[in-house]
């Protein structure tokens, strides 16, 4: 008798050949469904409402827009990015899955100093990407742009890491689904915090993906940006800080704090009200 049961096909082992460079990057430093739910929970407590529209900057391959979208019918997202190919690989790996959701996307190719648009409920910038702006005067210009973006009630957020271990010559290495994620850290500057940062991938077959994505950045401190954004108006900074699991590992679970130990790596966000 024939087994007519479905089967399942075993997923090809990746290779430097074989991968694809923006796949990887996204199962090894994003998580737009968990970045969608602490939105939701810090907005609705602050303002009582449900946010529906955002604005990511440097958006790159547009997951999280794809993802807020999803979350909710009346969901709108716009994302800017300078690059073209990774919108177009957003387009074809994200949009086109969305069904009707793909007409609550809008990318476009724009500088997000210059954007313009519509405003929003929530303006992000994820993945340490402002860290380009490695003046002061730059970096405050574009918190003031996004604060223009944003509806009276709005919101804006920005990740940041820190920590002794931000500062240091090092390379960490992670295992993730058949491939090992690098995150390489150059020396830092102490004149001026300029750094840079490279992201690298080996593979079970001994095949490497070397310098996939460059990162020319400066090393901002906490202080510093909480700085900025009240300079540009923001009427309060809070700070969402990343708890542990029994190992020491950040357990993806963030809350409000006020007061922390400066552990030897650490990643947190930062809400800013308008």
């Amino acid at each position: 008798m024939t087994d007519r049961s479905p089967r399942r096909r075993p997923r090809p082992r990746r290779t430097a050949r074989t991968a694809d460079p923006h796949e990887l990057y996204e199962l090894s430093v994003q998580d737009p469904e968990s970045d969608v739910r602490i939105i939701d929970r810090v907005f609705r407590k602050e303002r009582g409402r449900t946010p529906l529209s955002v604005r990511e900057d440097f958006c790159g391959t547009a997951w999280f827009c794809a993802e807020w979208v999803k979350s909710h019918p009346r969901r709108t997202a716009i994302g800017l990015d300078l690059d073209p190919e990774p919108l177009r690989w957003g387009r074809d790996h994200h949009l086109k899955k969305l069904g009707e959701g793909r007409r609550r996307v809008t990318l476009r190719r724009a500088d997000v100093l210059r954007a313009g648009g519509p405003k929003v409920d929530v303006a992000v910038a994820f993945n340490f990407s402002y860290c380009i702006f490695v003046e002061r005067e730059r970096l405050r210009a574009y918190f003031q742009s996004v604060r223009r973006s944003l509806v009276d009630d709005g919101v804006f957020l920005l990740d940041i890491h820190g920590g002794p271990e931000a500062f240091e010559e090092t390379v960490d290495e992670t295992s993730i689904d058949g491939f090992t994620y690098l995150w390489d850290q150059r020396s830092v500057d102490p004149l001026t915090h300029q750094t840079e940062r490279r992201i690298h991938f080996h593979f079970p077959d001994g095949s490497r993906l070397r310098d996939v994505f460059r990162y020319r950045w400066r090393v901002w401190t906490m202080p510093e940006l909480r700085d900025l954004l009240q300079e540009v108006g923001f009427v309060r900074t809070d700070i969402y800080w990343e708890g542990y699991d029994k190992n020491g590992d950040g357990n993806g679970v963030y809350r409000k704090v006020t007061k922390v130990d400066n552990d030897a790596s650490w990643i947190a966000y930062i809400v800013a009200w308008r």
